[in-house]
């Protein structure tokens, strides 16, 4: 979430700078389990951590051992069987105003996807010549491309001739731009599967989950660079709700063909940049930045994929989203929501999932049935997967304590 060009990056992705790995840690930690860590993680490396055994809790209670599954990751697959066949991939954050990241899309096989679909979940780039590059690539290298606004696309910083526009009128030549390209920014049906693109931004009220308390964290405004670099003009405020809501009726413009295209389709896909649950990001304590789920999701986006897929879901829902910048396989109430984000080169280098070699995922794959099997064993969300979610646990994960000091309290 941070910008080209330093500053506090707030990306959650970063929770693990320090080496510390999640999956051995649980809800508590000591300083054997620390240690423990330590030695397997200069033994293996940070790619996966074998096995934990953690004999006492504690209070000391007996523990069994636990095996951490590694974290592979799955590579696209061969070229499809014939014309009829049906791929769709994924992936999103791509950031190529890093040199690094462009390098990235440009060996992305000229003909490895000629037949395929691929949805990219938002943040291409912060300026629109970059944006234009990056996206006419890649509709080069896959027949169909889908695409939906992240909120580094909408940035408007002092940046040639975007230097004195708003991020409205930016969004407005970003369609343009797609348009012009041959990019869907709209519900399209392909060979039976639907693909919806959905417009959302984020509201503080997504947050609802306790504050961590004790310790004085930078402010929103500091952290999140979206407070100055994005520009709204009426109707248009960070105020609140409203921006969520502006950017949820702008899905109402297609929704006939929303409905048209489910009552239709085998499979449905949709996609957003934001997060639609909560869930989806890691607890406050082991994050770099313990306040940034107030800038991440939108209740409003979750209401919309109900509507597409149901209020109880179905074995072949599916959500891709972006933004936090981790991998993430996870079906909520019978839902799949899935995030393959390329993100920033530093934070490739020291994640445990390979880096981008594995980009762009292949979600579905009409020759081997459909949606992949899952969940991926992506590290998060595999995480939550042996772990419950614990918000009213407040206390900061060893590798966010060592950059606060807790306020005293006052007499």
């Amino acid at each position: 979430m941070n910008g080209v060009g330093g500053g506090w990056d707030c990306s959650p992705c970063l929770t693990m700078g320090v080496g510390e790995n999640p999956l051995t840690l649980g809800n508590s930690w000591t300083n054997r389990e620390l240690q423990a860590f330590r030695a397997c993680r200069n033994s293996y490396g940070r790619s996966f951590l074998p096995a934990t055994c953690m004999s006492k809790d504690r209070l000391g209670h007996d523990k069994r051992a636990r095996r951490i599954m590694p974290a592979v990751v799955p590579v696209p697959q061969a070229l499809p069987k014939d014309a009829s066949s049906m791929r769709v991939f994924v992936i999103s954050d791509l950031h190529t105003d890093y040199t690094e990241n462009m390098a990235w899309v440009k060996k992305i096989s000229s003909a490895t996807f000629k037949q395929d679909t691929l949805i990219v979940a938002g943040d291409v780039a912060e300026t629109l010549k970059t944006f234009e590059k990056t996206m006419a690539l890649l509709k080069d290298r896959f027949r169909h491309v889908f695409f939906i606004p992240g909120n580094h696309d909408l940035w408007c910083r002092n940046v040639g001739s975007e230097k004195h526009m708003h991020s409205l009128e930016k969004l407005r030549r970003i369609l343009n731009i797609c348009r012009n390209l041959g990019v869907e920014t709209e519900p399209k049906l392909i060979k039976r599967v639907g693909i919806i693109p959905l417009f959302s931004w984020y509201h503080q009220s997504f947050d609802k989950e306790p504050d961590i308390p004790g310790y004085k964290f930078p402010p929103l405004k500091l952290v999140c660079r979206d407070f100055q670099a994005c520009k709204w003009h009426s109707p248009c405020s960070n105020i609140g709700d409203k921006l969520a809501i502006y950017f949820d009726n702008l899905n109402l413009e297609f929704w006939a063909a929303v409905e048209e295209l489910t009552s239709n389709a085998d499979q449905i896909i949709s996609f957003s940049h934001f997060l639609p649950r909560l869930e989806l990001c890691p607890e406050k304590r082991m994050l770099f930045y313990p306040n940034l789920p107030k800038v991440v999701g939108s209740d409003y986006l979750e209401v919309r994929i109900r509507e597409i897929h149901g209020l109880a879901g179905s074995p072949s829902a599916c959500h891709v989203f972006g933004h936090t910048h981790f991998c993430w396989d996870a079906t909520l109430d019978g839902i799949r929501y899935i995030q393959a984000p390329l993100a920033y080169p530093a934070e490739r280098l020291r994640r445990i999932n390979g880096g981008g070699d594995w980009l762009p995922f292949c979600i579905y794959n009409s020759d081997s049935g459909g949606l992949i099997n899952g969940p991926s064993p992506f590290y998060w969300s595999q995480y939550y997967l042996m772990n419950k979610r614990d918000p009213s646990n407040i206390q900061l994960a060893p590798w966010v304590n060592q950059f606060y000091k807790a306020v005293p309290d006052k007499i």
